[in-house]
């Protein structure tokens, strides 16, 4: 059930995204927040404004459910599209909200990339998420970090294609909504595939 709230603010983005005309900057939604709208990009504002009303409200419940807490990953999500929602709409200007992926993954990778230089016994973090599940040698967890750190960092890239590149980013909001989750699934299937012969066998023990 969480899970699925947590791809509903994606999908309720991808809803108006995709019903929204471009030009349209007398949408009820950009009216009620008081935005002036853009020349062609008011799909986007309105689709921004409609995650950011929908990631408040579905972590809003969240936080409720959870009794008055919000995990660490839920924190950064509300926090990060609190800020470049807010910066997007504010400024009328779609290349924050296309930002904040980019950000948000080069973040996340950098910090798999160096998280041994910063830890008091020098491992890299993909062994504490891993290391009840598999038996590696040092120089298999440090591959292995590699390998994860190249997943957000592969995506960060992908971000900035679709979002700057391909087409004048024509298919940003399709990639943002359904290529990133395949991406990201496709990339996780590869590397269990990768590493299936390091799994414990007996995992309780």
């Amino acid at each position: 059930m969480k899970t699925l709230l947590d791809y509903l603010p994606i999908i309720i983005f991808f809803y108006f995204y995709k019903t929204t005309d471009p030009k349209d900057n007398q949408h009820p939604i950009l009216q009620t927040i008081g935005s002036a709208g853009n020349t062609d990009q008011n799909h986007i504002l309105v689709a921004t404004a409609a995650l950011l009303i929908a990631t408040l409200v579905v972590y809003g419940c969240l936080f409720i459910f959870q009794k008055f807490k919000l995990e660490k990953m839920q924190w950064f999500i509300v926090i990060s599209s609190i800020i470049f929602g807010g910066i997007t709409l504010a400024l009328s200007d779609v290349t924050y909200i296309k930002l904040k992926a980019v950000i948000i993954n080069a973040g996340v990778g950098s910090a798999f990339l160096f998280s041994a230089y910063f830890t008091k016994d020098k491992q890299p973090v993909i062994r504490k998420m891993f290391d009840p599940l598999l038996s590696m040698d040092e120089k298999g967890w440090h591959k292995l970090n590699l390998a994860w750190c190249g997943q957000f960092l592969i995506l960060a890239i992908l971000h900035i294609l679709f979002g700057f590149v391909i087409a004048g980013g024509k298919y940003w909001g399709e990639f943002t909504a359904f290529g990133d989750i395949i991406f990201s699934l496709s990339y996780l299937g590869l590397m269990l595939f990768s590493v299936r012969k390091y799994f414990k066998k007996d995992i309780s023990s």
